[in-house]
C-alpha cells in the first residue's frame, strides 16, 4: 500500500512539473515582441519534458527564436519545433491587410482589436485563409468568417474560431 502512495504522489509531482513547464513556456512565448495576428502557435507538454510547438509563422526567425526561448526554461528536455513558416509572399502580406482592416475595422469587431494580442488570429497561406482564436458569441464568429469571405482574392476560408462559453 505504501509504494502506492509514493506512486501516486510521484505522478502527482510529475503533473505539479509539467503544469509549471506549460505555464513557463507560456511565458517565455509571450514574452517574444514580435508576434502578431497573423501568427498562431501553440504548444504541448510531455510529461519527459518535451515541448512540441506547432502553427504558423510569418517571419522565419520567429521559429528559431521560439526554440530557443523554450529551450531556456528548467525542466525542458528537449524541444520538437513542428512550427510552419508561411511563404513570404506581397500577394499574401497584401490579404492580411486587408482581412485585418475587414475583420477588426467592422463596428461590432472593432472591440477584439483593443489590446496588443487580438484574439482573432489570421493566417493566411497562398491566398487561403484560416481563422482561429475565439470570440464572445456565435454570431461575431459568423461575422468575421463573412468579413473574410469578402475580401476579393481570397481562395478559401476556414473559420474555425472557438465560441467561449459563459
Amino acid at each position: 500500500m505504501l509504494l502506492a502512495g509514493l506512486t501516486a504522489q510521484s505522478a502527482m509531482a510529475s503533473e505539479k512539473g509539467t503544469a509549471r513547464i506549460e505555464k513557463q513556456v507560456s511565458h517565455e512565448l509571450n514574452m517574444l515582441p514580435y508576434g502578431s495576428v497573423f501568427d498562431y502557435v501553440k504548444f504541448t507538454v510531455d510529461p519527459n519534458g518535451t515541448v512540441t510547438l506547432t502553427g504558423e509563422v510569418t517571419q522565419p526567425y520567429m521559429k528559431n527564436d521560439m526554440t530557443r526561448a523554450v529551450r531556456r526554461v528548467e525542466g525542458v528536455e528537449q524541444v520538437d519545433n513542428q512550427i510552419k513558416v508561411l511563404p513570404v509572399s506581397f500577394y499574401d502580406t497584401r490579404l492580411r491587410a486587408q482581412l485585418y482592416r475587414s475583420i477588426y475595422g467592422y463596428p461590432t469587431m472593432q472591440r477584439y482589436a483593443l489590446g496588443t494580442e487580438g484574439p482573432i488570429r489570421i493566417i493566411v497561406d497562398n491566398g487561403h485563409v484560416t481563422l482561429l482564436g475565439v470570440v464572445d458569441n456565435q454570431a461575431d464568429k459568423i461575422i468575421a468568417g463573412m468579413r473574410a469571405n469578402s475580401v476579393p482574392g481570397i481562395f478559401s476560408v476556414d473559420n474555425q474560431l472557438q465560441v467561449v462559453k459563459g
